[in-house]
């Protein structure tokens, strides 16, 4: 039975690994974590914020998915865009998911990441 997902994956092109930390640490705010040094070795970096875990591989043929995104819940959505504007990150606001206030950004490795947060009823049925 699945219980909860553990941590979603990601990919990016080889080299990139600086641009991810000063995107995913600097403007997110996540904090890197370290990978196990068998997986070390291949490249590619880990993040974490609270129970959320992203974690980037390298892949030498890289093209970032136009549709596919992980679904990041935050608090304060009206603040945290505003950080990630102040850093230099794009936001695109999306109205078009009821019970939530939702915006788009892109890694600068192009990944898609989806950030919403619940409002009226759906927030008093979550929160």
């Amino acid at each position: 039975m699945i219980t909860a997902v553990d941590h979603v994956q990601l990919a990016a092109p080889p080299g990139s690994e600086d641009r991810l930390r000063t995107y995913y640490v600097g403007v997110l705010g996540m904090t890197e974590i370290p990978k196990p040094p068998v997986l070390a070795a291949r490249g590619g970096c880990w993040f974490q914020a609270g129970a959320v875990q992203l974690h980037v591989g390298i892949e030498n043929d890289f093209r970032p998915a136009k549709k596919a995104h992980p679904g990041l819940r935050v608090t304060g959505i009206e603040a945290y865009a505003d950080r990630l504007t102040a850093r230099g990150a794009t936001v695109t606001w999306d109205e078009n998911l009821p019970g939530h206030r939702r915006f788009y950004s892109c890694d600068p490795v192009g990944n898609r990441l989806e950030f919403l947060e619940p409002v009226g009823r759906a927030e008093r049925m979550t929160g």
